[in-house]
């Protein structure tokens, strides 16, 4: 063959992907072969250099999650929570890394407090991270566990320097949490967050990450760490035993999942809330969205009804599933989705009871290798830094993911002994015809299921590639008919759902989660991270 590009297979006449941008972005789509997105480019750097190093795609996700505790320790750490979704290149599992409140947890001694603390030991959970970084090198990884440690240590003890979004984030975490002396030495230069540029050195936090690699985080649940979570438990009036942590286990899991528009959204089952954005698919199955434009008021109309019909039922039926008294799979069932469908109302907004969103600090990242592997990762230490409280010469911040139980008696999700809480944090998944197609999420609180519901319109039911669907401008329930647009929207939606009823707030970006996503193409994959983070998409 003369002159030209040789391809490299048979070219068919569809385009691989829509590369069409409509929105103000700051960001292309990457592609290749092999690809990591997350949302602090030194944690990207981590996962590629595990690829180039022979890793596959769930050593670099891990490698990039334990990046991500030193790089962004505004939003997860050592002491947080960690959910996956991965294609091994054959089969599609699911991982549940969330720890259960202590053995000695009672309603009663809440008294007549109708909120769970947000702050302090009350509002601790075990860490479940360290348990699902090992699990899933176990499981599915290809380098020794301890070499995953490796850049974060190197970033811990060499130093970081701290990217902007990061550096707003902890700003805000040092002024919540001024009364909590141990938080201000471990992560404070004099009492001070460091500013965007800064370098910062976490050397207590290298030195147990070395712990955690050398004793395959048997430390953690067993030993040294263990011992110093009780320790520093005992001393500040906390309720954790070693019994607390020797029980706890990472819980393989399957997936739920929904089909939409040929498309099949997976999501982990219970005690996550991803069943809501599994139900609000459900919902707007039953309409044909295609037939308005994307960005219509009668499109975000119908999502935006789906979604707070979806939150009723999770806020009422999701925790623990020792405790639920429904089967997930019954929420998703067409003929149930289908009646909660026909309480929507085109031209009015509806206002069906749930709970009040929370404001949280997660992490999430995806990876993909040229095999065929994808990892849909998400941890964190759900509000900022935490509770609060961390182990003094460690590093580790306590998570604060016991806030998530109610004290509402009865209730399946009521705060009690070993149980785990309703969780936010969520990973998504997508296949096609049972394949692989799209490893993505949506970090931040409440906002995530919500998040998933708008990626998932927007790629498989409207076309937009994975970037365009991050870029383009976010809606947010609130309770009742409150809603939240993102700046960037027509003046023509605001006033058009304020005329429904919706009670619309416009807002900034960072109210609206910041989203990582590879979508897997004919020969490699596309790569796309949020502008609203600091992340990265980036491969080879």
């Amino acid at each position: 063959m003369e002159g030209g590009l040789m391809p490299t297979s048979a070219r068919p006449t569809d385009a691989p992907f829509n590369p069409a941008l409509p929105y103000p972005s700051q960001r292309q789509p990457v592609l290749a072969r092999n690809m990591v997105a997350t949302s602090q480019p030194l944690a990207t750097s981590a996962g590629l250099r595990t690829l180039w190093r022979g890793g596959n795609a769930i050593d670099a996700a891990v490698a990039a999650a334990i990046a991500l505790t030193v790089v962004e320790p505004t939003s997860n750490g050592i002491g947080g929570d960690l959910f996956a979704i991965l294609h091994d290149g054959r089969n599609l599992h699911g991982l549940n890394a969330s720890g259960r409140s202590p053995a000695a947890m009672e309603r009663d001694q809440f008294g007549d407090a109708t909120d769970m603390p947000v702050r302090g030991w009350p509002s601790v959970t075990v860490p479940g991270a360290p348990s699902g970084w090992l699990e899933l090198s176990r499981k599915f990884g290809r380098l020794p566990f301890h070499e995953l440690f490796e850049p974060a240590i190197e970033y811990a003890e060499g130093g970081f320097v701290v990217s902007p979004v990061t550096a707003r984030a902890w700003q805000a975490s040092v002024e919540r949490l001024r009364d909590f002396p141990d938080f201000l030495a471990a992560f404070t230069i004099d009492g001070a967050a460091p500013r965007a540029g800064e370098v910062v050195e976490l050397p207590h936090h290298a030195k147990t990450l070395r712990e955690i690699a050398i004793t395959r985080a048997e430390s953690v649940y067993h030993g040294h760490l263990a011992r110093a979570m009780v320790d520093h438990s005992d001393r500040s009036g906390g309720q954790f035993t070693l019994d607390d942590f020797s029980s706890h286990t990472a819980t393989p899991v399957g997936t739920l999942s929904i089909n939409f528009r040929g498309f099949r959204l997976h999501e982990i089952p219970p005690n996550g809330q991803g069943v809501a954005a599994l139900m609000a698919l459900g919902i707007l199955s039953q309409f044909d969205l295609t037939r308005y434009d994307v960005d219509s008021v009668d499109c975000v109309h119908l999502q935006i009804e789906a979604m707070k019909l979806a939150f009723a039922d999770a806020h009422r039926h999701v925790a623990d599933p020792k405790f639920m008294q429904v089967d997930p799979n019954d929420l998703i069932e067409p003929e149930y989705t289908a009646r909660r469908a026909a309480l929507i109302k085109l031209d009015q907004a509806i206002a069906p009871q749930h709970g009040r969103p929370h404001p949280g600090g997660t992490v999430y990242l995806t990876a993909a290798d040229g095999e065929g592997r994808m990892v849909s990762l998400i941890q964190s230490n759900f509000y900022g830094f935490g509770s609060g409280i961390v182990v003094p010469g460690t590093g580790i911040a306590m998570q604060n993911r016991g806030f998530g139980f109610t004290l509402e008696r009865g209730h399946v999700n009521e705060v009690g002994p070993s149980k785990r809480p309703f969780h936010t944090i969520i990973p998504g998944f997508v296949s096609k015809d049972g394949r692989a197609w799209m490893s993505f999420g949506v970090m931040g609180g409440e906002m995530q299921p919500q998040g998933h519901v708008q990626m998932v319109v927007r790629c498989c039911a409207f076309d937009q590639n994975p970037q365009a669907a991050s870029d383009a401008p976010r809606w947010k329930v609130m309770e009742g008919r409150r809603v939240l647009l993102e700046r960037g929207w027509s003046s023509e939606m605001e006033h058009g759902l304020r005329a429904r009823g919706h009670q619309v707030e416009i807002r900034e970006s960072a109210e609206f989660g910041g989203a990582q996503l590879i979508q897997r193409l004919r020969d490699g994959y596309l790569g796309a991270s949020d502008h609203r983070k600091d992340g990265l998409a980036a491969g080879f």
